[in-house]
């Protein structure tokens, strides 16, 4: 009887091991290894995607400047794999044996059971070549998809990257991305990425238990085919975007010129540029490496992230604020002896005008009167009051859009400085007033700006008082939908009965002989504007221009910051004069004073580069000599050149014994 009990036990724990190891089996295979994916879904039904083509770009004239070439992936699954010929494959992907191994390898390593990438963008020769043998390679396939190209190779930070997805990009996808995908890193690419990628599609393939496919499941009932990418109509003028980037070659600094009716940005120039196709591709990251080791950095996108004090181009905008505050009226004068006291500070101004109304103060871009007038507004409530009444004069030069951001539709916008009362309570206590910020008042000091926010200035005084928000799209898919954000006015507090007396001084600062832009003027055209001449701690002054034109129903409001130009009528304001000209007339006739494209693409402003290993400076690689100048005009006067032998003076680089970075910006045709 003994006998027979001890027996059951024996029986039930021969049944509890059984039961223990298909227990520890199955966990094995469902938890532990990936070869589930085989028996459960790979070798039953397997899901191939389809990725689809991004959505293309077209300028404001239905040219596409951003578009899509076919490449192929080739993908492995190495449980599949047999012997190969492994020389034949290397030959047909132009690589060599070794690198197959190792890519075969690697793939190992990630999963035997899935299809990883095993040679990624091959050519479409070496596709062609593969499909003839693709019979030789079991357990190899190819997957076709579309990178992007620039017809134009122009406009490289506008357009912006697409990169493989990180792991970030796929966590917060919400199950839409998967490893080896692409998304928009940067530039419209980024900002547009919901848009531009489209919807995957899916083809499932049934497979026997020996993971040999069988054909479509379904014959193909539950296969979803790959959605284009919706198209983007830009509002970029690719004429005069081909022409910024050429006036503004082996220069720093940036051009934005905007359509002031309705925001459009025209033109978006970021100086140095580089070519968009550089980024694309299997040499993605040594190009992208290239660019990151160039001293001149092409990869900021100097329109929206470069912040520059905005210089005399700020006097119209402090002209209108204290008309409507009533600190001044269009009649007021006052005296330039050549400078303005502010306490024991003397603010120094490049003329001696005597007694000066505002018409004339915007032409000769006279910093005395303008310091007068900062004076009216900051002192008009009382002395006493004048911290609260900054308070509100910052409340009304925020309306025009510095300190914030505009809200373009591009990522990594720059708000630029411009500092409340506050900020100089915690440096001055209360012992502050005017003369403690008075470079305020000619646009310096602790105040800066994007060239998007000068231009969009110009936008809001050619509209007499109203902005509407830049925007780089103008219609998004086949319906050319707008976001609503952009179509909105933005008003600056300043009555439209103020712009006149500003808009005439602005319209004599080209087109009279006294204008510091008069070397500027275009044929048969009014252009209305204000030269700038920023200051520069590191070398050469900045030179900055903003106008719109034409004077009556102005088309085109724009912005030009040129690093290390000198004055604002030396480079940016004739810089300004052609991209306006071709806008407006698509040609760009003989000037009168000798001045073409050529001469000033020509000139070389790139900053000198230091020699770091021999602490030497190198010659300076300015093409003009610019220091009492402020039009290209007194230049040849004092250099007695002409302009047509302007590319004679380029200076020229040294020859070194020991070499150094290249101080030539990325190609940017």
């Amino acid at each position: 009887m003994d006998q027979l009990f001890n027996r059951k036990y024996i029986v039930q724990g021969l049944f509890i091991v059984i039961a223990l190891i298909l227990l520890g089996k199955l966990f094995y295979i469902q938890i532990i290894s990936d070869k589930a994916f085989s028996s459960a879904e790979s070798n039953v039904l397997r899901k191939i995607y389809k990725y689809p083509a991004r959505g293309a770009i077209l300028d404001r004239n239905m040219k596409v400047i951003v578009q899509n070439e076919p490449v192929y992936d080739l993908m492995v699954t190495p449980n599949e794999v047999k012997p190969f010929d492994t020389l034949g494959l290397a030959n047909a992907l132009e690589i060599t044996v070794e690198d197959v191994r190792k890519k075969l390898k690697k793939a190992r390593a990630q999963s035997n059971y899935q299809a990883t990438f095993f040679e990624r963008q091959i050519s479409v020769q070496s596709y062609a070549r593969l499909q003839e043998i693709m019979y030789r390679f079991p357990g190899f396939r190819t997957q076709d998809r579309t990178i992007r190209h620039y017809p134009d190779s122009i406009a490289g930070q506008l357009f912006g990257y697409v990169k493989e997805v990180s792991p970030n990009d796929i966590e917060n996808s919400e199950g839409y991305y998967k490893p080896g995908d692409f998304i928009g890193k940067s530039g419209l690419e980024r900002s547009y990425e919901d848009f531009l990628r489209g919807e995957k599609g899916e083809t499932r393939i049934l497979y026997d238990a020996k993971n040999i496919a069988q054909g479509s499941y379904a014959n193909g009932k539950y296969d979803v085919n790959a959605v284009a990418g919706d198209r983007l109509i830009s509002s970029l003028d690719i004429r005069i975007q081909r022409l910024g980037e050429e006036l503004m070659k082996n220069k720093v600094g940036a051009i934005v010129a905007i359509e002031p009716s309705t925001g459009e940005i025209l033109a978006f120039v970021s100086s140095p540029g580089y070519d968009p196709n550089q980024l694309v591709g299997k040499d993605w990251g040594k190009n992208y490496m290239s660019l990151i080791a160039n001293p001149y950095r092409p990869q900021i996108v100097r329109p929206i992230a470069g912040q520059y004090s905005p210089g005399s181009s700020f006097k119209p905008v402090d002209a209108l604020v204290a008309l409507q505050a009533g600190a001044i009226d269009p009649n007021t004068t006052f005296f330039c002896p050549g400078y303005y006291m502010a306490g024991n500070h003397k603010v120094k101004c490049e003329h001696v005008d005597g007694t000066i109304n505002m018409q004339r103060g915007i032409a000769r871009s006279c910093n005395t009167y303008f310091c007068h007038v900062f004076q009216s507004i900051i002192t008009k409530n009382g002395m006493k009051n004048q911290r609260q009444t900054y308070a509100n004069w910052h409340e009304q030069i925020a309306k025009w859009g510095f300190g914030q951001k505009l809200g373009i539709d591009m990522p990594f916008e720059k708000k630029g400085i411009f500092y409340q009362g506050d900020h100089y309570d915690k440096i001055y206590g209360k012992r502050w007033g005017y003369t403690t910020v008075i470079s305020q008042a000619i646009g310096q000091g602790e105040i800066t700006s994007t060239p998007l926010q000068m231009a969009n200035v110009m936008a809001a005084i050619a509209n007499r008082g109203y902005y509407l928000k830049p925007h780089l799209i103008k219609g998004i898919g086949d319906k050319n939908v707008v976001k609503k954000e952009y179509v909105v006015k933005n008003y600056v507090g300043v009555d439209a009965k103020y712009f006149p007396i500003v808009i005439d001084g602005m319209r004599d600062a080209v087109n009279s002989p006294w204008g510091t832009a008069k070397e500027s003027q275009i044929p048969n055209i009014v252009m209305c504007g204000k030269t700038g001449t920023v200051q520069n701690p590191h070398g050469k002054n900045h030179s900055v221009f903003i106008g719109f034109a034409p004077m009556d129903n102005p088309k085109i409001a724009i912005a030009v910051i040129v690093e290390n130009g000198g004055f604002g009528g030396s480079y940016a304001a004739p810089i300004s004069s052609f991209m306006v000209e071709k806008y407006l007339t698509d040609t760009i006739k003989p000037r009168s004073n000798g001045y073409t494209v050529k001469a000033f693409s020509e000139t070389n402003l790139l900053p000198a580069l230091i020699d770091k290993t021999k602490k030497v400076k190198l010659t300076k690689l300015d093409s003009l000599n610019l220091k009492k100048a402020d039009s290209v005009k007194r230049i040849k006067d004092s250099l007695k050149i002409k302009p047509a032998i302007l590319k004679r003076t380029v200076a020229t680089k040294p020859k070194l014994s020991t070499p150094l970075v290249t101080n030539k910006p990325v190609n940017n045709k």
